[in-house]
């Protein structure tokens, strides 16, 4: 049954069967049905699920699973919103700093002194000719300089995504330009700086696709930092990525730090008062409450 398509009748019969305090009218669940989808809030009610039978917790209510389900979506374009951010902010100083070294070779990020092999021969996987018809500066370049196999790297990696400017990044031989963009964010360890960017690349590709945050655990554990505490030492939690946002968007801003912290606590802090909502967000994001 599970491969056959239901209508919002009998999805709406299927919620009551498995013990669903359905408090919204008919019509109301419907346009939630057919705005979110039954499959979509699946996700955000699976927590009050108590068996393989999917049936659901005495008192599980459809307006929790839903608050839940926006809670995320507030989540998500806050995070997106500050991870941007850095992402513009790293993007500028990979660009400047290996541009400003090696000023006679505007295409870098092809030459075999400066870059591994592994990356340029991978290359115009990125730089293909979709790349070029999509990005309108690029389709500009080639235009204007019809003997250009690439646009150089300050128009390049405008359009490249932040996996793939991180990519780049890695994929540097110069290990001294690597520390010293590490060194801009106060990380003097490039492995940590590495795997810290991961995490909000990671962070960043769930946000961005419509991703479910709330019960998110990263597949790598998260570098250890002096001043910055874990919560219960989970370093693959919501919260514990949220922490190291934080932090790097504190080297680039400090005044949008305390932003970010400051709307995220009053996101959370709005649910508070509902019970169901407050222990998720404690025990699922992993965030404390003061």
């Amino acid at each position: 049954m599970g491969n056959i398509a239901t209508n919002t009748i009998q999805q709406l019969e299927k919620l009551n069967s498995r013990g669903m305090d359905v408090d919204y009218s008919d019509e109301k669940v419907k346009e939630i049905l057919l705005d979110i989808g039954y499959y979509r809030l699946g996700f955000y009610w699976n927590p009050f699920e108590i068996n393989g039978n999917y049936q659901f917790r005495e008192g599980t209510k459809l307006s929790d699973v839903v608050k839940l389900y926006y809670l995320d979506v507030d989540l998500r374009n806050l995070l997106i919103k500050y991870i941007n951010r850095i992402e513009i902010n790293f993007r500028t100083k990979l660009v400047y700093y290996v541009s400003n070294k090696h000023k006679y070779s505007p295409t870098w990020f092809i030459h075999p002194d400066i870059m591994f092999n592994s990356f340029i021969s991978s290359f115009d996987q990125h730089y293909s000719d979709e790349f070029k018809r999509n990005n309108k500066p690029i389709k500009l370049h080639h235009n204007k300089y019809i003997n250009d196999k690439y646009a150089p790297a300050w128009k390049t990696l405008e359009f490249f995504t932040f996996g793939v400017v991180l990519k780049i990044f890695k994929s540097l031989k110069d290990n001294d330009i690597q520390e010293r963009i590490s060194k801009c964010y106060e990380i003097r360890n490039l492995k940590k700086f590495i795997n810290l960017f991961e995490t909000i690349v990671y962070i960043r590709n769930v946000c961005s696709h419509g991703g479910v945050l709330f019960d998110l655990n990263t597949p790598k554990g998260i570098s250890i930092l002096p001043g910055i505490n874990f919560n219960d030492n989970n370093r693959h939690s919501l919260d514990s990525t949220i922490k190291i946002i934080l932090f790097i968007l504190g080297k680039i801003s400090e005044s949008r730090k305390t932003e970010l912290e400051t709307r995220i606590k009053e996101l959370f802090e709005s649910h508070k008062d509902n019970e169901v909502l407050k222990s998720i967000i404690e025990n699922k994001i992993g965030y404390e409450f003061e």
